[in-house]
């Protein structure tokens, strides 16, 4: 999952990024309406956070522009006005959540994981697949019953990988949405990962390498003996 927080304040984008990356999610910032937009052209983001007040192009217009876009893009709006009024405006520009500071992260992290499961690429709240199961609200993964000591980026690779069901994800898109814009296009970080997941997940071996393509979710014939 990969978010964009658009905040006026560096210091609190700064600290949700980094509460989002202890939970496996990757954010990018920026500070201004007009950095927004140039951010989701450009990007392939799973939710905007958007604040309302913010310099260079005022939120609501950032949210109407995205809502009134072909991207696949949901917005939660975070903003300090509490009044219902202004979360029905917000709710009429496009915006698909609300969330008014001060707030506590677990409830933002939720909330972000419920946009996720309501969008276009919609999933359960726990995936499956064969014998693995992961709980994105829990951070939690399991084959065959054993817990899985992942790291927060190995958890984001098998999250992604888990929700295409068993189809091919490219390395670049792994790169696009687990790692964020500071991510080096020709780092070897994917296939550090994917060798360090098939590791801690055990054999036998759930995550195929399509040659030339990427990798999926699947176990190689006759590996069930």
């Amino acid at each position: 999952m990969r978010v964009l927080i658009v905040e006026d304040e560096p210091y609190l984008a700064d600290a949700i990024r980094t509460a989002l990356g202890r939970a496996a999610i990757a954010a990018d910032t920026v500070h201004d309406g007009l950095a927004a937009m140039e951010s989701v052209t450009v990007n392939d983001y799973d939710v905007v956070v958007l604040d309302r007040d913010l310099p260079g192009l005022h939120g609501d217009e950032v949210c109407r522009r995205i809502a009134d876009s072909e991207l696949d893009t949901r917005i939660l709006m975070l903003t300090a006005a509490r009044r219902l009024d202004d979360k029905v405006s917000g709710f009429e520009l496009g915006a698909d959540d609300y969330l008014a500071k001060p707030f506590e992260v677990p409830e933002l992290i939720a909330r972000l994981r419920a946009l996720e499961r309501r969008s276009p690429r919609a999933t359960p709240t726990v995936l499956e697949f064969d014998d693995v199961q992961l709980n994105p609200f829990r951070l939690e993964v399991f084959r065959r019953g054993r817990l899985a000591h992942l790291s927060r980026k190995e958890f984001a690779v098998l999250h992604l990988l888990m929700q295409a069901d068993g189809g091919t994800v490219s390395a670049e898109q792994l790169l696009e949405k687990a790692w964020d814009e500071n991510a080096n296009p020709f780092t070897n970080a994917i296939r550090v990962t994917i060798s360090s997941l098939r590791r801690k997940l055990g054999e036998p071996w759930i995550i195929q390498t399509v040659s030339g393509v990427g990798y999926r979710m699947g176990l190689a014939a006759g590996s069930r003996g």
